[in-house]
């Protein structure tokens, strides 16, 4: 079998599995990718399926987080446009399975990132920075134990996402110490800051540049790139309603249908 039509099973699976809630133990045998590029061509195809997608998620930008997956570093995902929300938004809580929200910050590309970069570069090529927060999910059962290609494969555990306000005079602020909190039914329920996020959102951005240069890929003008929560992921259910707050800069609220 062609290392595509792997790939292409493989995003038949996890498609299946992400349409229907019914979640999967693993990839079978013959079609579970082998390493992180083979689980990173099963997100490619994956797209096939699932329809445009406007950037790129990071998973396990903390030690914490790599730690619970087992994992030696972040992960890039894919964010799908019908899949993203706006605050104030209703979302449905029937299907969901990790069942957590992030507090997030998110660039905006305004132009392409040449290949081979530099962190002057890649921070150059950003038009503007929003507040957002993902809701993160996964095919598997157990997805802290699949590993780093399965996971990959799983879009690095990409689920929805609801798209915050853009943050005036953004370059002025110092990311790495801007503190962050999650509200759930009006009662604080995490606090955090940027510098959770690789020691500065900065430093996710210029990473993903570099990771996606590594699979023939690149950061593209127009496309967001969230970089990894702020704080602890917080545990949500139906009817509850969550509100990210960044300070002076804003925040971000919606709830989940009860």
């Amino acid at each position: 079998m062609s290392d595509e039509n792997r790939a292409g099973r493989a995003a038949d699976v996890l498609w299946r599995a992400w349409t229907s809630g019914v979640r999967i133990a693993a990839l079978p045998d013959e079609i579970r990718p082998r390493d992180d590029a083979e689980g990173f061509a099963t997100q490619l195809a994956i797209g096939g399926r699932a329809g445009r997608s406007y950037g790129w998620k990071i998973a396990a930008t903390t030690a914490a987080g790599q730690a619970h997956i087992g994992v030696s570093g972040p992960l890039p995902g894919p964010l799908f446009e019908r899949f993203r929300h706006d605050p104030g938004d209703l979302l449905s809580s029937d299907d969901m399975h990790m069942r957590v929200v992030e507090a997030e910050f998110a660039y905006l590309m305004g132009a392409d990132v040449a290949p081979g970069a530099g962190r002057d570069e890649v921070l150059a090529a950003v038009d503007g920075l929003h507040l957002a927060v993902e809701i993160p999910d996964s095919r598997f059962e157990r997805y802290e134990t699949v590993g780093a290609p399965q996971l990959l494969a799983d879009c690095a555990c990409a689920g929805r996402f609801v798209l915050g306000p853009e943050v005036p005079g953004w370059a002025e602020h110092d990311l790495s110490r801007w503190g962050t909190a999650v509200w759930i039914n009006g009662e604080r329920a995490a606090t955090g800051s940027g510098g959770n996020v690789l020691g500065d959102p900065r430093n996710a951005l210029v990473w993903i540049a570099e990771d996606l240069r590594r699979h023939g890929r690149g950061l593209r003008a127009g496309e967001l790139v969230t970089t990894g929560t702020t704080t602890a992921p917080v545990p949500v259910g139906p009817g509850d309603e969550v509100r990210a707050d960044f300070g002076e800069l804003g925040e971000v609220a919606f709830s989940f249908a009860g």
